[in-house]
């Protein structure tokens, strides 16, 4: 039986994990954005809520910033490639 010795770089795993989790969050706060500004254009929120989640959206943007430098993690690095299907997340 031969024994194979698999070299993980602890630090790489790391940052690679981080990579992944605030891709979801990217993907998330895209779709979150889309979904925001579907309901701004059908007219359905008061001034106050389009304010709000304008905040709140441009707060959630500088949070995902800040994260990405503190990790080493640049926003390109967030975009999966997933082959014939294309990108994961779409370009804003």
């Amino acid at each position: 039986m031969t024994t194979t010795r698999l070299d993980l770089d602890r630090e790489q795993m790391g940052r690679d994990l981080v990579a992944l989790v605030l891709t979801v969050v990217e993907l998330l706060r895209q779709l979150m954005e889309r979904q925001a500004i579907r309901r701004v254009e059908q007219g359905d929120l008061s001034e106050e809520q389009v304010e709000e989640i304008g905040t709140t959206l441009m707060l959630l943007d500088e949070r995902m910033t800040e994260l990405c430098d503190r990790h080493g993690v640049r926003p390109e690095d967030l975009n999966l490639d997933l082959g014939p299907l294309g990108s994961l997340l779409p370009r804003d």
